[in-house]
C-alpha cells in the first residue's frame, strides 16, 4: 500500500482476505481524509473559509464539514452506525452540491461554526470510522453493491470526488486568499502549442456501463447495459490547446452570437464573458493563467479550461471555418476512443498514463506531453467535455444509501464529463467513471472535438421510471387521498388554516398544494431526493410525467399537472425541501400546523423526529399524525412488548407528546390505497391523532 497521498488507487474489492482488505480500507479511509483537509492549507486566512468563490455554491466551510458528516449521515442510513457526533453540523452540512431548487443557498440560514471547531468535529468522525473498520466483520468473499462495507467506499469516494470539486472553488478564490505550498505543485512546463489536427478513428461497437459484479466501486449511474453502435469519424489529435482557443477568441468568437447555443449566449451575456474564467489580462495586455494556488503567464501548450457552452461556441466557429460538421464527442464515440487506445485502467497501472490521479503534478501540462498511440491526453490532464447530457443506463437502479447521487442530474440539463483531470483520483480516475455538471460550470475540463457526419440523438429521460416514485405519483394525482385525509380530519372538527404549515413526508407535493388553500405558506419535506424532485417538479413546470405500470412488461405514459387538480393558483404559496425527518434543520420551526404523513414508519429515527417537534410549532398550533405504523426502523419503538405486555404505537405516542401536547379529538383512521400496477393495490389503514401544543 502506498504511502504517498498524491499516488493513492482505489481498491480492487475482490483482492485479498477479509482482514488483509479492512486494512486497505482503513489505509485508503485515512490517506483520504488526509490529503482532504491538506487541500484547505492552501487558504492563507480563516477569513478565505467564509467566502464564496461561486454564488451557486457554499463557502469553503460547508465543504470541510460535508465531507465528514456524510460518513455519519451515510453510516446512520445503512445501519452501521447510528452514533450522533453533532446533530446540528450533521443537518448543516448536509446538502449542497448541485444548484437545485431545493438546495438551500440562502447564507442568512447559515450561522457557519468557527474553522477550529469543524476540525475538532472532522477529528471525532475519523475517530468513529477508524473504529468502526476495526470492528466491522471482516469482508471475507469480497465486497460488494450489498456488502455493509459499501457504504464505507461510498463515504471514501463522494470525499474523493470533493477533493477535486473544492479545488475548483479555492481555484476561484482572490489571490491573496490563497498560498502556494509543495503537496500542490504546479506544472512547470511551458511553451508554443503543437498544431492540432483531425485523426481517423475506426467506428464500431461500444458496450457502455459495468456489471454489478465488477470489482471496482463504482456509483449508480455507471451500472446496466447500453449498447452503442458508432460510425467512422475523427478526432483532433490533442485536447484544445490555450493557444488554439485564442484564434476563436481574437476571430470575435465570444461578441458574435451566430456561434453560440441560445442558452450558451444567454450565460455569456449575463456573465459579459470574453474569455474562459481561468483567464486574466494584465496591465500590458498579457494573458495570465489562474492555476489554483498561483497566477502565471499563459501556458498557451496546456489545454484550455472552459465550460461546455464555450466549447459548443468554438466548436461551431470551428465549422464555420473548416466548412466541416466538429463538434464534441459523444459519451460512446469518447469511450470508443479510449478503449481503442488504452487498455489498463486505475488501480491496475504500475504508473498513470496520463496526467490523472495526482501523479505528477497539481495543474494541467502541455497537450503533447502524454501520447496514446498517435493521440494524446486520451484521459487526464483535464475533463472532456461530452455532448451527451446524462441519463441513466438500461438496467439501472438506485443505490439506497445515496438516492440523490445521480438523479437529480436526469433532468437534459447536466453533461457528461469524462477522462479525469490532474486532480481525480479514486473512482473518478477508472474508465467506467462518468460525471455530469451543468452546462454552464466549471470544473478542470477541456475538451478535444471531432469531425463526424452522425445524428446526435439523445434519451430525454424525461419520463419517471422509478416504481418506488410511480406508486407516489398515483396516489398523489391519480386518487383523490389528499382531499380524502383533509376532509376527514375537518370532520373531526379541527380547522385547516394559518400562516404556515408544514407538510412531512409530502412525497410528490399534492397534499401541500392542497393544504396553501387555506394557508398562507406551506413547507413541503421528504426525505427522498427522487420524490422530492417531482414535487419541485409539478411547482415549477406544472407538470409531471412518469411511467405507470399496467400489466407485466405494459406501461402508458401519465401526465399529471396542477391545473387538473385546480391547484395552480396556489404553487406560488408550496415551497419543497429534501430533508430528514429524523434529523431537521433548525430552520423549520414558527408552524401553525405540522401533518406528518407516513412520516414515522418511515423515519429512520422516529423518536428524534417527535422530540424536536415541540420547539417547531407555535403556542395553539396543531400537530397531526396520519401513520399505519409499518416501523421500518430496525428498533421500533412500539408494536412490541414492553415489560411482558402489548405497547402499542398510540400509547407510545402519548408517552412522547403529553408534555407539551394535548390530544383534542378521539383517533380516527383512514384507507390509503397505493398502486403496484392496474390490478394490484397495497391497502394501509392509516390511524390518524391529532395533537394541540400546549400555551
Amino acid at each position: 500500500m502506498s504511502n504517498q497521498l498524491n499516488k493513492t488507487k482505489t481498491l480492487i474489492l475482490n483482492r485479498g482476505s477479509g482482514e488483509e482488505l479492512r486494512q486497505k480500507i482503513r489505509h485508503y479511509f485515512d490517506q483520504t481524509f488526509t490529503i482532504d483537509e491538506k487541500l484547505y492549507e492552501l487558504l492563507a486566512d480563516e477569513a478565505a473559509f467564509y467566502l464564496r468563490p461561486d454564488p451557486l455554491r457554499h463557502p469553503l466551510i460547508f465543504y470541510l464539514g460535508h465531507t465528514a458528516t456524510f460518513y455519519i449521515n451515510k453510516l446512520d442510513i445503512a445501519g452501521l452506525s447510528h452514533q450522533r457526533i453533532n446533530p446540528e453540523y450533521e443537518s448543516m452540512f448536509a446538502v449542497g452540491v448541485d444548484e437545485m431548487s431545493w438546495d438551500d443557498l440562502n447564507e442568512a440560514h447559515y450561522d457557519w461554526p468557527p474553522v477550529a471547531r469543524v476540525m475538532e468535529y472532522r477529528v471525532q468522525v475519523r475517530q468513529l470510522v477508524e473504529e468502526l473498520i476495526q470492528s466491522l466483520p471482516a469482508p471475507v468473499g469480497g465486497i460488494t453493491w450489498d456488502s455493509p462495507w459499501w457504504a464505507i467506499m461510498m463515504c471514501i469516494e463522494h470525499e474523493r470526488i470533493h477533493l477535486e470539486t473544492s479545488s475548483v472553488l479555492i481555484r476561484q478564490l482572490p489571490l491573496d486568499k490563497v498560498k502556494p505550498i509543495k503537496i500542490w505543485k504546479p506544472c512547470p512546463h511551458s511553451g508554443t502549442a503543437p498544431e492540432n489536427q483531425l485523426l481517423a478513428v475506426q467506428g464500431g461497437r461500444i458496450i457502455l456501463g459495468k456489471d454489478f459484479d465488477d470489482p471496482l466501486y463504482g456509483w449508480d449511474l455507471e451500472y446496466g447495459q447500453q449498447i452503442s453502435d458508432i460510425q467512422d469519424f475523427e478526432a483532433s489529435r490533442y485536447l484544445v490547446s490555450n493557444q488554439e482557443f485564442l484564434g476563436f477568441i481574437e476571430a470575435g468568437g465570444y461578441q458574435k452570437k451566430e456561434y453560440w447555443t441560445p442558452e450558451g449566449w444567454a450565460w455569456k451575456s449575463y456573465q459579459k464573458a470574453e474569455h474562459p474564467r481561468f483567464w486574466l489580462i494584465n496591465e500590458q495586455g498579457e494573458y495570465l493563467l489562474r492555476q489554483i494556488a498561483e497566477q502565471i503567464p499563459m501556458p498557451w501548450n496546456h489545454p484550455v479550461e472552459v465550460n461546455y457552452l464555450e466549447a459548443k461556441a468554438f466548436c461551431n466557429w470551428k465549422s464555420k471555418l473548416t466548412a466541416k460538421s466538429i463538434r464534441m464527442p459523444t459519451e460512446a464515440e469518447w469511450q470508443l476512443l479510449r478503449d481503442q487506445n488504452l487498455d489498463t485502467d486505475q488501480p491496475y497501472w504500475d504508473e498513470a498514463p496520463g496526467n490523472i490521479n495526482l501523479e505528477y503534478w497539481a495543474s494541467a501540462c502541455p497537450v503533447d506531453q502524454f501520447s496514446f498511440g498517435q493521440f494524446y491526453d486520451i484521459i487526464g490532464n483535464v475533463w472532456q467535455w461530452t455532448e451527451t447530457p446524462i441519463s441513466a443506463y438500461p438496467g439501472f437502479k438506485i443505490h439506497p444509501y445515496y438516492d440523490d447521487f445521480s438523479v437529480p442530474t436526469f433532468d437534459t440539463r447536466h453533461n457528461i464529463i469524462k477522462g479525469g483531470s490532474f486532480i481525480s483520483t479514486g473512482n473518478e480516475a477508472t474508465r467506467f467513471a462518468r460525471y455530469a455538471f451543468r452546462r454552464h460550470f466549471y470544473q478542470h475540463a477541456g475538451f478535444r472535438y471531432i469531425h463526424s457526419e452522425a445524428e446526435l440523438k439523445f434519451e430525454d429521460n424525461l419520463y419517471e421510471d422509478n416504481p418506488d416514485v410511480i406508486t407516489w405519483c398515483d396516489l398523489d394525482w391519480e386518487s383523490d387521498f389528499a382531499r380524502e385525509l383533509i376532509k376527514t380530519i375537518q370532520n373531526m372538527d379541527v380547522e385547516l388554516s394559518g400562516e404556515h404549515a408544514l407538510n412531512v413526508g409530502c412525497k410528490t407535493g399534492r397534499l401541500s398544494f392542497e393544504l396553501a388553500k387555506t394557508y398562507g405558506r406551506v413547507t413541503g419535506l421528504d426525505f427522498t431526493t427522487r420524490i422530492i424532485q417531482m414535487a419541485t417538479k409539478m411547482k415549477e413546470s406544472c407538470f409531471i410525467r412518469y411511467l405507470q405500470k399496467e400489466e407485466g412488461e405494459i406501461t402508458q405514459i401519465k401526465e399529471q399537472s396542477i391545473a387538473a387538480k385546480q391547484l395552480n393558483d396556489f404553487a406560488d404559496k408550496v415551497e419543497f425541501w429534501q430533508a430528514d425527518a429524523s434529523n431537521l434543520p433548525a430552520k423549520f420551526t414558527g408552524y401553525d400546523l405540522v401533518l406528518a404523513v407516513n412520516t414515522l414508519e418511515e423515519a429512520i429515527n422516529p423518536a428524534a423526529f417527535l422530540q424536536t417537534i415541540p420547539q417547531r410549532i407555535v403556542a395553539g398550533g396543531l400537530l397531526i399524525i396520519a401513520d399505519s405504523y409499518l416501523w421500518k426502523t430496525k428498533n421500533p419503538p412500539a408494536g412490541i412488548r414492553k415489560d411482558g405486555e402489548p405497547y402499542r404505537s398510540i400509547t407510545w405516542l402519548n408517552d412522547m407528546l403529553h408534555k407539551d401536547f394535548e390530544q383534542i379529538a378521539e383517533p380516527t383512521e383512514i384507507w390509503q390505497d397505493i398502486r403496484q400496477s392496474r390490478r394490484l393495490y397495497e391497502s394501509r389503514l392509516l390511524q390518524i391523532t391529532i395533537w394541540k401544543k400546549k400555551d
